[in-house]
Order: structure tokens, then sequence, then C-alpha cells
């Protein structure tokens, strides 16, 4: 496997585009005061939540509706500038970075729940809408939507990267949650895929293959999703163990035995630590699992039952139920807080980021020896996991103006990927390929698997305007 490509050798190796003045003088025309070519504007649109820098977009439209974001792509095409899509600058992996210049599409003035169809269990919202607000606009239904990636991310944002986060091992991702799209086409044509149907064999797939596709096909400008029932009843539970390995081995047999927990978070002690210096709380600095049941009374209270039955099988200890809103609140927050807490641990510093999926099986080999690597190395870190899912996140902390601590940290990130895909893993489980894990996307699929991404590329984007430079290379 080859060393992941580093941004600031990326960058000059990349062919950044002109964007024509004839360009901006248009989009000044068509969009007003709803297109800003400020520099700080410009700066805040080409940045995300990942260590990596390049230059900010030429320009930044603010769409309101459907017919923005398709009149400001056709523009962008007659001019072969790059188009970049853009929620709340969540992501992690450098998804929205202008990496070949061009122009960035923000749509979180695209806001609004368009339709609730509660009988059908489904909501089609605009791409600017929250998960938050998604389930502020439904909860007087007695639905809710379930996907949480920690972030309040944009829908959109959340299918264009394939999000998940920690409902996942009950819910499941985005992919399997997106039923239709509407999507701005790189020659900023309309389309529509899927339908409010539960499932259909009715062509090509095209709803699946714009969900992951992280801007690189369209931009999406309407989301239907599946809603759920809000549980009859709710119940958290922290558990401390004496080791990573005993938490761990609890959430394999938990899974294995089909116990239908909603929510398996592993923190380490080390993030523990982290946690109760930033959200001043007092959890025993050990590590420990956060678990949320949901279901009946009578369902939860067996659920959580048997997993403390098992849990203590591996020492686990000192369990605290949450079963209030105000209490499992508390606690969800810390653990959303996580990374914040890491970074604050460590005044000045940058977190590289990075995720990975493996078998269930394989979850403790994989996690116990990336966490002696990360140990030996003397980079401080935080370690989070949706480990229901054999997912979990590193994030090691850098000094940003050390040339060696980034590269022990682009070192560790490698070597963890590798690990994971030596178990038949995979090199994200949910953050997405970005910039960052490009190289590693090849060795997962082979290049022939790749080639074809890029066939479908082409051929739905052949004069690569749409968030080019990330995924693969062309």
């Amino acid at each position: 496997m080859n060393a992941p490509t580093q941004i600031a050798h990326l960058v000059p190796e990349l062919n950044l585009r002109a964007v024509p003045q004839a360009l901006l003088d248009a989009l000044k025309a068509r969009f007003g005061a709803n297109c800003s070519t400020a520099l700080v504007v410009r700066e805040q649109h080409g940045r995300d939540e990942s260590s990596f820098q390049a230059p900010p977009p030429a320009a930044v439209v603010f769409a309101e509706s459907t017919a923005d974001v398709s009149d400001a792509v056709k523009l962008a095409a007659a001019h072969d500038v790059p188009v970049i899509p853009f929620g709340v600058g969540s992501s992690l992996e450098g998804h929205l970075l202008a990496v070949q210049g061009g122009i960035s599409i923000d749509v979180s003035r695209m806001n609004k729940v368009l339709s609730i169809n509660a009988e059908d269990l489904t909501v089609t919202v605009q791409p600017g809408v929250t998960r938050k607000q998604l389930n502020e606009e439904v909860k007087s239904t007695g639905l809710f939507f379930p996907i949480d990636p920690g972030a309040d991310a944009s829908i959109g944002g959340m299918s264009a990267t394939r999000a998940s986060g920690t409902n996942a091992v009950r819910y499941g991702t985005m992919r399997e949650n997106v039923l239709g799209l509407e999507v701005v086409t790189a020659s900023g044509e309309v389309i529509r895929t899927g339908t409010r149907a539960k499932k259909s064999s009715a062509g090509y797939d095209l709803t699946r293959l714009m969900v992951g596709s992280e801007g690189t096909l369209g931009v999406i400008t309407e989301v239907t999703v599946r809603l759920y029932p809000l549980p009859e009843a709710i119940s958290a539970a922290i558990c401390s163990f004496p080791s990573i390995e005993a938490a761990v081995r609890t959430t394999i047999q938990v899974i294995q035995m089909g116990i239908p927990v909603a929510r398996v978070e592993l923190i380490d002690h080390n993030t523990v630590r982290m946690v109760n210096a930033y959200a001043k709380l007092n959890l025993r600095e050990e590590p420990l699992l956060l678990m949320e049941f949901h279901g009946s009374p009578t369902g939860v209270k067996e659920q959580a039952e048997t997993v403390q039955e098992i849990a203590t099988d591996f020492g686990g200890n000192a369990f605290e139920w949450a079963s209030t809103p105000e209490e499992r609140t508390r606690l969800w927050t810390a653990r959303h807080n996580a990374y914040f807490a890491g970074v604050q641990s460590r005044p000045g510093c940058r977190a590289i980021s990075t995720d990975t999926c493996v078998p269930i099986s394989r979850l403790a080999d994989c996690l116990l020896d990336s966490i002696a690597e990360a140990d030996a190395s003397g980079i401080p870190y935080f370690l989070v996991g949706h480990v229901g899912d054999g997912n979990f996140h590193f994030g090691y902390l850098i000094d940003p103006n050390s040339v060696q601590e980034r590269e022990t940290a682009e070192r560790l990130n490698h070597q963890l990927v590798a690990r994971a895909l030596s178990m038949e893993g995979t090199c994200t489980g949910e953050h997405g390929v970005g910039l960052h894990k490009m190289d590693f996307l090849i060795t997962e699929t082979g290049t022939g698997a790749v080639d074809m991404m890029r066939t479908i590329k082409r051929a739905l984007d052949p004069k690569n305007i749409m968030n080019p430079g990330k995924i693969f290379a062309l």
C-alpha cells in the first residue's frame, strides 16, 4: 500500500483552474447579494473540520432554491469551473476544499421541511435541513429520524457522505434510510431518483449511486428519508471496564446474541478523562461503554438486564442508568463532545481524525493493536467507537507546526487502515474518502473497481466540475 497522500503535496500537483471574471460577473448578475467574493466568506467555505489547508473558492453562492443551484451549475459548466457543494462544513476528510479552485454552492438556506407523511413514515426535506431541526419538526407526529453522526450535520451532507453514527447498529446508515433524491447534475439538469415507496425494482439504483458520492456526481437539492416511531421506552446506561478488551468482548457477545441494543459506544480512559474536564462530569476514568435501549418498558428492561449480565462476566462494573430525557441528553452530549474535549485538552492542537470499520469478530484485535501503536508513538489521542458496528474513530492531537508529529499521525493512520483492510474491513466506516483516503480506496477495492467509478464519473460529469479531486484522481 502506498503511503497516504499529504494535502500539502496534493495541492501543488493539481491544476487550479482559473475562474474567469466573466463567470463572477454572471453570478453577481444572477444572484446579487447571494453571491459573495469577500475573502472572509470564501475562507469560511474553504475549510472543514479536517487539518488540511487549500486555497478558498473564488466565490460563494447562497442558493435558496433548486433553480438557484441549477443556474449556478449551468454558469459554472459554461466556463468549465468546479462546483463544490457546502452544507454546514462539518466533514472531516477535506470533502469541501476547493483543491482545483471553483465556486462553493452553500445550500444552508434551503432548509425547509417540504412534506411530512406520517402515515408512510417518510419526510421530504431540502438539503440544508439539519438532523436536529428535522427531529424538532417531526416530534409532534410521534416519529423521529435516528441517524446521528454527532455533529448537527445537514441532511444533504449526510446523504452525500453516506453518514451513520451512534444509532446505526439498530437503524442503519443513510444508505438504508434515503428513499429518494432530487439532484442537480453536472449540466444543471434537475433529476429525481427513487420514490416514497419502500422498495423498487425500476432500473438502476441511482439513489444509492448518489448517496455517498461526496458531491462528485451532482448537488443534492431534496431528500426523502425514512422516519421511525419514537420508542415507548428509552433507557441509557454506562458501564466501566478494567480494559478495552473487556469492553469490546462484551460488545461482541451482545451483538452475536442478537440483543437489539440501539446504541453501543466505546470511550477509552484517555477520552473519558478529556470529557470529564470538558463537560464537568465525574465519570470513572476507565474504558466505558455507553449504551441505549429502545422498545417497550418490558423489552427495554429485559435487554438491559441481559447486557448487564454479559458485562459483569467480563468485569464490567459501576453501572449507571439514565432513564429521563435530561439524564440521557447529558450523557450523549458528553459523548458527542469528545472531539472538542480532545482538542481542548491540548491547546493549539489540530486533530488528525480517522475512522475504520471491521467485521465485529475482528474488532478487539484491530483496536488493541491500534491502541498499542498510538500509545508507543507518544502522540496524544482520543478514541471513540460505534463498536456495535465494528466502527471506531481515532483523533491524533498534533501540533500543527510540527512536521514530525504530522508524519507520526499519518503513519498511525496508515497502519490502522492497513490493519483494518487485512481483516476484511474498510478504510472508512462513515467519514468518507474525501482527500485523505484516496490511496486507501484503491487498496480496498482494487484498480478495476476504481476504474469503474472513474467511468461513471466521466459519463455523468465529462468536464469534471463536480467537486473534483475527491475520492479518486481523474
